[in-house]
């Protein structure tokens, strides 16, 4: 009878020596980090609250998402150059369809946060003494917007500086995975950004105008590195301002969205689509836009406020409105979010979700009703329906 020794690997040691070992390479280009629910690799849209809202506390790579937008409004134009900026800062590929070096030149600029991160180490110690102690479990939960990118997605510590604010020079310090912007400032555009514009060229009735896109960003894509992410942008898809007629045409537009769903499963480590949709010219109940929605991993609806003609506070305005809580502008309705995994599987959002866009940012949050004004006595218990000691006991 025959012995074999216990907890003896039987494979050779050269062969393992050999196994390709599994690294982080998504942690070492900037701007992205591996996704907290199943580590694909994930960038930022440029707005905290929208990232927390896509499940993978950011915009996973290989994804597409479509914005609609009810009026005339610029609301959807602002999440673009958000995201934009984004890809600007963190030194990826930006590409923008149908609008020119106008459109570009809007870019928000970043704030600086030197002052913050400057503090003295007494004033935070003062500050830390001061909080109230809770529980360690009720201390890690954020408000809507900071916590879930902040408590459960690893930091994202790039070691190569950003190509709009580098000046050549190397450095080791960590960037940040989502950049705060200031809408009344611009963002400086150096030669080295890669800020890609491809227009929408004219062509006969009968030729797709989605051709010359398609192979301006193929060309893109088969030219540069395995670890280069492109942003593929797409403002006001269909607009008659930018698209010729026959754009709206089934035929063109589905092939069109085809091939960039397939180019997103192609490159689903360096690809990522944001586009606009005008829901006024083209409503939600025709089949041309739930044909769109169907080809698209994310869609999410902007529904501004109405405001009145009559000076005065908008139909949102309040008594619970103060000067550190903005009026919201309108409501965000989120009718798809990108599958967590193979298996499909999207989040839970409530359906109370508003957007405010100030001088300064562009914010996602609950929408909570404020309590009635002069109704006080009511709030309190007070008045004639107020219940007794009698009335209790029974």
């Amino acid at each position: 009878m025959s012995f074999r020794k216990r907890n003896v690997g039987l494979s050779s040691p050269s062969s393992q020596s050999q196994a390709p070992v599994s690294g982080t390479q998504s942690s070492l280009i900037p701007g992205v980090r591996p996704s907290p629910l199943d580590g694909r690799p994930t960038t930022s849209t440029g707005t905290s609250s929208l990232d927390d809202l896509l499940g993978h506390s950011g915009f996973a790579l290989g994804n597409s998402l479509l914005v609609e937008e009810n009026g005339t409004t610029e609301f959807g134009a602002t999440l673009l150059r958000y995201f934009a900026a984004e890809g600007v800062v963190q030194g990826h590929s930006v590409h923008i369809v149908g609008v020119g070096e106008p459109w570009g030149r809007e870019l928000p600029a970043v704030v600086k946060t030197a002052g913050v991160e400057s503090a003295k180490p007494e004033a935070q110690t003062a500050a830390e003494k001061d909080r109230m102690k809770i529980a360690w479990r009720y201390e890690r939960l954020g408000d809507f917007g900071t916590g879930p990118s902040s408590a459960r997605a690893p930091p994202a510590v790039n070691r190569t500086p950003t190509s709009a604010i580098s000046s050549g020079i190397e450095s080791t310090a960590p960037t940040a995975f989502c950049h705060t912007f200031d809408l009344t400032k611009r963002l400086a555009l150096l030669d080295g950004n890669r800020l890609n514009y491809i227009p929408v060229r004219p062509v006969p009735p009968d030729v797709s105008p989605f051709q010359s896109i398609l192979h301006a960003l193929r060309e893109h894509l088969a030219s540069s590195s395995s670890s280069t992410v492109h942003r593929f942008i797409i403002p006001n898809l269909l607009s008659p301002a930018l698209y010729p007629m026959q754009a709206s045409n089934p035929q063109h537009l589905l092939q069109f969205l085809h091939s960039l769903r397939a180019f997103l499963r192609r490159y689903s480590t360096q690809l990522a689509i944001m586009m606009t949709l005008p829901v006024m010219l083209y409503p939600r109940s025709a089949g041309l836009t739930r044909w769109i929605e169907l080809l698209s991993d994310g869609v999410m609806e902007l529904s501004p406020f109405p405001r009145s003609s009559e000076a005065g506070p908008p139909m949102t305005a309040s008594g619970s409105a103060t000067a550190q809580e903005e009026i919201p502008q309108g409501i965000v309705k989120m009718h798809r979010l990108p599958v967590f995994s193979e298996k499909g599987g999207g989040g839970t959002l409530g359906d109370d979700l508003v957007f405010t866009v100030s001088r300064r940012k562009f914010v996602i949050k609950p929408f909570n009703l404020p309590p009635v004004e002069g109704d006080a006595e009511a709030q309190r218990g007070e008045g004639e329906g107020k219940p007794t000691a009698v009335d209790i006991d029974f």
